[in-house]
């Protein structure tokens, strides 16, 4: 019997109290975007994104008293990156060789499973129901299209779109078969009966274009598209070349989306055009690259736009979530909407209006000396104070370096350009800071939303970057080939196989076909192994073009031993999601600028310039606390571990320690933090600092997840992933925790 119930039946007299204390129990339960949650129902709680829980029962004063009170092992090797939801008393998580599997919140214990579902978006799910709460549903995406699947019985709904699944290739002026790669790394948000979602459709030329699309959860129909590549006639298009539209891609959301649920405006942080280091295929200013953009959640129109970036050429995205929340600005209270981004800067904005709270800036920058390129004058700079470093000079170099390697980076720092908005060159080095995995990012940024506190985990991480002109093939591969290969490897492969295939933090690559069977390499590629994640977006011809690039006998690539789909043991109740129906014919990827269109004569790509996480100075990575109130720095954090340079210094935080990492922040003043090395944080949100820690048994790539039951409050942290050759290996030690879902709660009341 419900709270509610109960009440009617007390006794009329002095009934006003109870009937008070129960509302306020009911209204924690049910939880709604003003009052918090007690459940987790969204990727980042609730559609604002915000990261905000609201519950009384852990407080700074027995935060240190946590314990573990129950774990979900995933029960193989696989890293999931995977952000768990709660639902009532049901959590939905993912393990057992890709499987979607839902639980008990009380116990862990398994009620059902739906197996193989290779491809599906690793960081999360969605959950939507019905008004009269009978269709319950999980949406989510898996191999470039939507599907949906029964919450309560774990089975797929074939209803949805198309025998049972849309597919997201459609709809976006593209040939849909010559698309290879357009789902999103995001799960998207839920509003009303829709799905908004964006997509991830790679960095290299002639990817496809990212336009934001809504579709109705329960018909799988398109109700809306935003073109955050304008077409003709539209806003922006004018920003443009006149034919950008028919071969730029990018320019997509593959951050979380931000809703205000009681206004219906969904905030979409936008990343960069391709191709994001050379743009004269895209002289302009590029709207909406590299702008935050608010619509009508419902329809889609545009309300308004701030571009962050001009004409990006640095890989700027906007990556993190838009943090909306309540500020006193001038003696009054205004709802506003901020975004953190890669390159240190914070805006902020009235959400309604789009009007700054603080004053921005356009400066001039340097022009580019590149042929056929045209960097914008001038960067919008805001007031705020920065929460990244803006350069590397040999003042600011890592002091743990060896007098041998310092003397290397002060002559190559001598010969470089570093700085700010500095554009690439063909002719020297550009030591970017932040570079492309610097600052904030996904996951990174949470806030309270009622006294304008925003917290952001950044990292100081320098890109060096050199300008290459695309040259004809020098191995048995097509140029197009070539070229996505080469795409593909240093935007995915090279932060941990090293420059060159020679190596780095994960074993050299050189000629490493050789000993490997097609079919093993394609299985390790899409699903991933060790502390490698899966890469469920590269499609056959590019896999098989790398595989002859690190030196694979082709000859394997028509034998497959039997790969067949596991069943893992416990309640499975499906398995492999809808059947997807093959393209009847098979267009190539587009390789080309179109027949007619003016185009640069030659074409620039670059690395991403990710070997030296620990260039500069610590620290390295933090935890940085803004007063939106005021517009200053609260406080500053280092948060993570290393092994490599200081060994249990905890004033550094260490290189590449917040990505993939994140925050829950609650109404009693705590934000919980996690970060390289297994390192979990309770840190003081007024102050911060560290009121609690846990070192975990692997490593967090993952979003924590909060929720109440019973008058008990529970975080859960996904612990899945290896950790780096630069952290400790505490999954050696004695007592370690296997691979799992941890669930830390107070310990029970006797």
């Amino acid at each position: 019997m419900n709270l509610f119930l109960k009440a009617l039946q007390l006794p009329f007299v002095g009934n006003l109290n109870a009937l008070v204390i129960i509302f306020l129990l009911t209204s924690c339960q049910k939880g709604s975007p003003d009052s918090g949650f007690s459940t987790w129902t969204h990727y980042g709680g609730s559609p604002e994104q915000s990261r905000y829980f609201e519950a009384n029962y852990i407080t700074k004063e027995n935060v240190n008293q946590l314990e573990v009170a129950w774990i979900y092992p995933t029960e193989d090797e696989t890293p999931y990156f995977f952000s768990p939801i709660i639902v009532d008393t049901v959590m939905y998580v993912m393990g057992k060789n890709s499987s979607l599997i839902a639980v008990n919140v009380r116990n862990g214990k398994e009620i059902w499973i739906h197996a193989n579902l290779n491809g599906l978006t690793r960081r999360g799910i969605n959950y939507w129901e019905s008004k009269d709460k009978k269709d319950k549903r999980l949406i989510f995406t898996i191999n470039n299209t939507i599907q949906a699947i029964n919450a309560e019985t774990g089975e797929s709904i074939l209803s949805f779109g198309r025998n049972g699944y849309v597919d997201l290739r459609e709809g976006v002026g593209r040939e849909p078969s010559s698309i290879r790669r357009i789902q999103p790394m995001m799960p998207g948000v839920i509003f009303e009966d829709l799905l908004i979602i964006g997509s991830a459709p790679g960095e290299n030329y002639f990817s496809a274009p990212g336009h934001v699309r809504a579709y109705n959860v329960v018909t799988g129909k398109m109700e809306w598209i935003f073109h955050t590549l304008p077409q003709p006639g539209e806003f922006g298009y004018e920003t443009w070349p006149k034919d950008a539209y028919q071969y730029v891609g990018g320019v997509n959301v593959w951050s979380e989306i931000s809703v205000d649920s009681k206004r219906g405006i969904a905030y979409l942080p936008v990343g960069s055009p391709t191709y994001d280091y050379y743009g004269a295929d895209r002289i302009g200013s590029n709207l909406f690259g590299n702008s935050l953009v608010a619509v009508d959640a419902r329809t889609g129109k545009r309300l308004w736009h701030f571009q962050t970036v001009h004409h990006d050429l640095w890989d700027y995205d906007l990556a993190s979530a838009p943090q909306l929340l309540t500020v006193k600005h001038k003696g009054k209270k205004i709802d506003a909407v901020a975004v953190a981004t890669k390159h240190g800067f914070v805006f902020v904005f009235d959400r309604v209006t789009g009007e700054p709270l603080f004053p921005i800036e356009e400066k001039p920058f340097p022009p580019s000396e590149m042929p056929g390129e045209e960097a914008w004058p001038t960067q919008p700079i805001p007031s705020l104070p920065t929460f990244t470093r803006n350069e590397v000079t040999k003042e600011t170099l890592n002091p743990y370096f060896p007098d041998s390697i310092k003397q290397f980076w002060y002559k190559r720092v001598d010969e470089a350009k570093s700085g700010l908005y500095t554009p690439l060159s063909d002719k020297h080095e550009n030591i970017t800071m932040p570079g492309a995995l610097g600052g904030a990012n996904y996951g990174n940024t949470a806030s309270n939303p009622t006294n304008g506190m925003m917290y952001i985990l950044t990292q100081e991480h320098a890109s060096i970057y050199r300008l290459n002109k695309v040259e004809p093939p020098k191995i048995d591969l097509s140029s197009n080939d070539l070229q996505r290969v080469h795409t593909l490897y240093n935007s995915t492969c090279q932060t941990c196989h090293g420059k060159d295939m020679a190596g780095g933090s994960a074993p050299a690559l050189r000629n490493a076909g050789q000993y490997l069977f097609y079919d093993e390499f394609r299985n390790t590629v899409i699903n991933g192994k060790g502390q490698m994640p899966g890469f469920v977006h590269v499609d056959e011809e590019i896999l098989k073009a790398m595989y002859r690039y690190i030196g694979g006998n082709p000859a394997t690539m028509n034998f497959r031993r039997n790969l067949e789909p596991r069943m893992p043991d416990g309640p499975v109740v499906a398995s492999g999601g809808a059947t997807i129906i093959p393209d009847e014919s098979k267009v190539a990827p587009m390789s080309d600028y179109p027949e007619g269109v003016d185009h640069p004569p030659v074409r620039y790509t670059t690395d991403y310039g990710l070997d030296w996480p620990g260039l500069a100075a610590p620290p390295w990575s933090s935890l940085v606390a803004y007063d939106l109130n005021e517009g200053t720095i609260a406080w500053r954090r280092p948060v993570g571990q290393d092994s490599l340079y200081v060994q249990g210094d905890q004033s550094k935080g260490a290189p590449g320690g917040v990505l993939r990492k994140g925050m829950i922040v609650t109404s009693t003043g705590i934000v919980f933090s996690t970060a390289k090395g297994g390192k979990l944080y309770a840190i003081d949100a007024d102050n911060g600092e560290i009121l609690w820690e846990e070192t975990l048994s692997h490593e967090v790539n993952a979003q924590p997840s909060m929720y109440v039951l019973d008058g008990r409050q529970y975080l859960v942290i996904n612990a899945t992933s290896n950790f780096a050759r630069d952290s400790y290996n505490h999954s050696k030690k004695p007592g370690a925790l296997p691979k799992g879902y941890v669930v830390y709660a107070l310990p029970e009341r006797k």
